[in-house]
């Protein structure tokens, strides 16, 4: 437990089935609408799997051979891994209602991380997808014109869940077959090729426990 004036309890839930994970966040949402439980910082990983979040398109997955699965977060199709780190707040928004603040909060948090890593950044980036005519402004955390952290929450009585995925290690088998976030492949990047060696990971997640609380305290 971190001492913030929001009361917020980090867990590492270490590796974990995604459908577990998804089960245990909808539990503890519940709980924290019931108010029998104080708000959550949770990170983990994933085994290789595609969730396709509401705004998920026809043809979005195409040749992915792997686990789908359906969830009720914003966004398109994504890809969760072993090679990511993950962070999902369960917090409430009563106070601020401003779903657009709250995910500009998830991506400055891992521009602070990469700051520290000396590695230029920005969040909300104007991108073109696949299969439109026109660049439009895109959530996450971008290097130029890839995508290093991809954002999907959901909401219920202004409690959030799911969260933030940041791309650690290289894995020649994510992204594969699908169209991430509606993206090319090729336009996503891990922290490892950015810095040109793997990070080392208890380091990065302690870095990013620290600024992702001090954000979401001032929520």
């Amino acid at each position: 437990m971190l001492n913030t004036n929001r009361s917020i309890e980090v867990i590492d839930w270490g590796l974990v089935d995604y459908r577990e994970a998804f089960q245990r966040q909808e539990d503890l949402v519940q709980e924290i609408i019931q108010k029998e439980t104080s708000e959550k910082l949770i990170f983990c990983s994933h085994p290789p799997i595609v969730t396709l979040g509401r705004g998920t398109k026809p043809g979005d997955v195409f040749a992915w051979a792997g686990d789908t699965i359906e969830v009720n977060r914003g966004g398109r199709a994504t890809y969760h891994g072993p090679s990511q780190l993950i962070a999902y707040p369960l917090i409430s928004l009563e106070k601020t209602r401003d779903l657009h603040k709250y995910m500009r909060v998830l991506e400055q948090s891992v521009l602070n991380v990469l700051l520290e890593l000396k590695i230029p950044s920005q969040g909300r980036s104007v991108q073109q997808q696949v299969g439109e005519n026109t660049p439009d402004e895109a959530t996450g955390v971008w290097v130029g014109s890839q995508k290093v952290a991809a954002i999907g929450i959901a909401v219920k009585k202004w409690i959030t869940s799911h969260g933030i995925a940041l791309n650690v290690f290289e894995d020649s088998q994510a992204f594969q077959g699908f169209y991430p976030c509606g993206f090319q492949s090729s336009q996503v990047v891990s922290l490892e090729k950015l810095l040109g060696q793997k990070p080392e990971i208890h380091t990065l997640q302690k870095s990013w426990e620290k600024s992702i609380v001090k954000l979401l305290s001032g929520l």
